[in-house]
């Protein structure tokens, strides 16, 4: 089963363009990072810049509307995130709960949609497009 785990650090909705961690930080999530690539779990992973960078696109009256960041009304967003496929939910979470984490930072673990998640309605449109299926393991 593939897991993301969503990186939430307190503050960061307010970080500046040019904030980064710092080199000890790194180091230690690096090792972390190690760690699940040596077990074999890690499928991909990467941090975000600040929301300040960012945009938002939103859809009000089915018309895309770009907002700028920073967000004024963004309470979390994300810094990062990793891509695991492991056995079960308690196993995702046993590896969230080994990340070298401040205390200003929360790991949201969700376990990614497949296929054969969904009605076969909705899996006999999907198969329609083969070659979105598996698109993100593909690289």
């Amino acid at each position: 089963m593939r897991f993301m785990m969503l990186m939430i650090p307190r503050g960061y909705e307010a970080a500046a363009p040019d904030e980064a961690p710092s080199a000890e930080a790194v180091a230690s999530m690096m090792a972390y990072n190690e760690s699940l690539q040596r077990a074999g779990v890690l499928l991909a992973l990467d941090g975000l810049h600040p929301p300040s960078t960012g945009a938002r696109v939103s859809f009000s009256g089915g018309k895309p509307k770009v907002t700028d960041g920073p967000f004024a009304e963004a309470k979390e967003v994300l810094g990062g995130y990793w891509m695991i496929d492991v056995a079960s939910r308690e196993e995702a979470i046993a590896w969230a709960s080994r990340c070298p984490a401040g205390d200003n930072e929360v790991i949201e673990v969700r376990r990614v949609q497949e296929l054969a998640d969904f009605p076969p309605d909705v899996q006999e449109v999907a198969a329609k497009y083969p070659e979105m299926q598996g698109l993100a393991r593909s690289g």
